[in-house]
């Protein structure tokens, strides 16, 4: 039995820039709660959130935004790089990329390592792994030495080469660890076993940089739950990780850099299991467009019948190589805050009011006006209504209609209310511009995909973005607000390992070839992680990156266990067509080469059956609250049928335009759309004329 079978009562728990999710699962039915975040010290939120719960013991399973607010804010600590004679300015030179094409004047942001703690030692190995010159190991000693004099935390070795052969790095970590317990070292070979020096560099530097904040902090969290102060069930706790899968806090402190993009995985995680549980009789997986808009920034992600996977990624202005759902990140949340610039152009984002002082309307200083703000003006939020009329945030309509007043005054003179409408334009399309680039620029037709928001602003602008794609139907699930924390609920225990191969797809499958044994040590690798989880016979899936000669980019393919060769002939015609489907076109005659393989362990946790009900009468008077008026067109307000979430039943049927309360995030339906209540309770909206 997993370590996660056991307890009854699990809580999901994700922390945002805003509010602070809870899911409790208890005996499979499901409870939520938000309360703000406390960006000082998230735990705060958390005790507090359990405390509303009255949680006595649990398992948590913690979405954690402390390692990305770690390098967003560069408060990491203070970390230094151990690498290859001649190799200490990787960091500095970089890949010589122009963020800003057409801009004359453009400032790079510092190393994370400044110069005087980029430290060389004599060492080389050749392509292949061999010694070219041996390990100074009196070097490294000395190094070391005035590196830890100097008040260094964290240490981050990356030799040349050596993901080919570990040896150096290995004896190196081994004569530091003897004499300086206390440091917290990061090995390439560990980190990033794969090639492209920069990439490989600047990853260990970031596991380095946040694995002491975040050990730290996990540290303080299990430590609670064994004095008592949080409920944890004997200190059990696990952490999402940036590949969509969680882990124990252990691993997770080893290796910090993979919790960074962990934010939005969850999301689509809860997303993908949603739209799964909504269509139990569908021969094809879902096909979905996630849209989770929460208080600072909105995540769109694109799942063609699975959850899409990169491991390029940059954060910070940072490259980050390791595995990650495939998620893209505009600034457009709740919280962005909307400006006129000189020429009096309206913008909104990335400038987020996050939790303090949050939007105009939250009483609590904030003076710029929000997303939030402008729906609220727009009648799309109700005081009465927001987290239930019960939460820990009240919203003041006057402020946020003084506040919309000013910019519409700034905008030469604008009503607040057309102030408020150009706000939610101008938001919708920066997120437009973020559903094309993960489908229509990736080769994927929107108009076969059904766009699920959520979040807690997601169901508000759902519909016209749908608009905008022809997006054809959206799903709406019963807790969008809290779908993220939902997410850690249903994610499996998961273990990445990887190794840069490099060589031609003839020669990787032969017997004495490289793909057989690095396949077996990887597999070896990931089972015993796991099974030190509680998982002894987990699942392993493979993967390989592909490009073809002479090409410097590649594409993940799925390598089918055990690797036969009509598995291998699989692959190669897979990697055609996912070439032919992304850039257009595919050369079956060329060489096609094996840069990585990429294997990965599953400990599956058990899901909740989501309640089903079966369908009632259409009839949706018992819900319905009272006309709002809300505002669609500058032209004036339209007199709106508002719905409680909780009164509605399976079957009922909506005919926009309507609105749907409820306590984690508010639906707009707009004119010309309907929605239906199926079995879970979900929302399924589609064009009227759609048939």
């Amino acid at each position: 039995m997993s370590e996660l079978s056991g307890p009854r009562v699990t809580v999901g728990i994700d922390v945002g820039g805003t509010f602070t999710d809870f899911v409790l699962l208890e005996n499979g039915r499901i409870r939520i709660w938000k309360c703000s975040t406390t960006p000082a010290d998230q735990s705060r939120a958390i005790a507090s959130g359990l405390a509303e719960l009255g949680i006595r013991r649990a398992v948590i399973v913690h979405g954690t935004t402390l390692a990305t607010n770690a390098l967003l804010e560069r408060r990491g600590a203070r970390t230094a790089l151990l690498t290859t004679a001649g190799f200490a300015d990787v960091l500095a030179i970089g890949r010589q990329n122009r963020p800003h094409l057409y801009r004359l004047h453009q400032e790079r942001q510092p190393p994370l390592v400044p110069d005087g703690w980029r430290r060389e030692v004599a060492e080389r190995l050749d392509a292949a792994g061999k010694v070219v010159t041996p390990l100074d190991e009196e070097a490294v000693d000395e190094v070391v030495g005035r590196l830890a004099s100097e008040g260094v935390e964290s240490l981050a070795i990356v030799f040349l080469f050596s993901f080919r052969n570990p040896a150096h790095e290995k004896r190196a970590a081994e004569r530091i660890r003897a004499r300086y317990p206390h440091l917290s070292l990061s090995l390439s070979s560990d980190i990033l076993p794969e090639y492209r020096e920069y990439e490989r560099t600047v990853t260990t530097v970031v596991n380095a940089y946040v694995s002491p904040l975040v050990g730290k902090y996990l540290e303080r969290l299990v430590q609670a739950g064994v004095e008592g102060h949080l409920p944890l069930e004997e200190g059990r706790i696990r952490v999402m990780q940036s590949n969509g899968g969680v882990v124990g806090p252990r691993q997770a402190a080893a290796q910090a850099a993979r919790l960074v993009l962990s934010g939005p995985a969850g999301g689509v995680v809860g997303a993908f299991f949603v739209a799964r549980e909504a269509q139990p009789d569908s021969p094809v997986a879902p096909h979905i467009i996630t849209l989770d808009m929460g208080g600072t920034s909105t995540d769109v992600s694109l799942c063609p019948g699975t959850i899409p996977y990169t491991s390029e990624n940059t954060v910070a202005g940072l490259p980050l190589r390791l595995p990650a759902v495939d998620v893209h990140t505009v600034g457009a949340g709740g919280g962005s805050m909307a400006w006129v610039d000189a020429a009096g152009v309206l913008h909104v984002g990335p400038q987020s009011a996050g939790a303090v002082p949050g939007p105009v309307c939250y009483g609590r200083g904030g003076q710029t006006p929000t997303v939030t703000d402008a729906h609220l003006v727009l009648g799309r939020l109700h005081p009465a209504y927001f987290l239930g009329g019960r939460g820990d945030v009240s919203l003041d309509l006057s402020a946020a209609r003084s506040a919309l007043a000013r910019l519409g005054q700034a905008l030469g003179g604008l009503t607040a209310e057309e102030a408020a409408l150009g706000v939610v334009q101008v938001a919708n399309a920066t997120m437009e511009r973020a559903l094309r680039y993960v489908s229509i620029e990736r080769g994927f037709d929107p108009r076969r995909f059904t766009l699920l928001p959520f979040g807690g602003a997601g169901p508000l602008h759902a519909c016209a973005l749908a608009e905008a794609l022809d997006i054809p139907r959206i799903l709406v699930p019963p807790h969008p607000g809290v779908l993220s924390a939902l997410g850690l609920l249903v994610a499996d225990v998961t273990c990445d390992a990887s190794r840069s191969l490099l060589c031609n797809a003839d020669e990787a499958l032969a017997e004495s070839g490289p793909l057989l044994q690095a396949l077996q040590e990887l597999v070896a690798q990931v089972r015993a992680k796991l099974h030190e989880e509680g998982f002894p016979r987990p699942k392993v899936e493979a993967s390989l990156d592909l490009r073809y000669r002479g090409q410097s980019y590649e594409l993940a393919v799925p390598l089918p266990l055990p690797p036969t060769a009509e598995a291998w002939e699989k692959v190669q015609r897979d990697f055609h067509a996912a070439h032919q489907q992304r850039y257009g076109y595919a050369m079956p005659t060329e060489t096609v080469e094996v840069v990585t393989l990429r294997v990965r362990g599953l400990g599956p946790v058990p899901r909740p059956a989501l309640p089903r009900t079966p369908r009632g009468p259409e009839e949706a008077t018992p819900a319905l609250l009272d006309l709002q008026p809300v505002w669609f067109r500058p032209d004036g307000p339209t007199a709106t049928p508002a719905y409680a979430r909780s009164r509605l039943r399976p079957g009922n049927r909506l005919v926009g335009p309507a609105i749907v309360f409820q306590y984690d995030t508010t639906v707009l339906l707009h004119p010309g759309w309907e929605a239906e209540v199926d079995e879970w309770g979900n929302l399924w909206m589609k064009r009227a004329d759609s048939g």
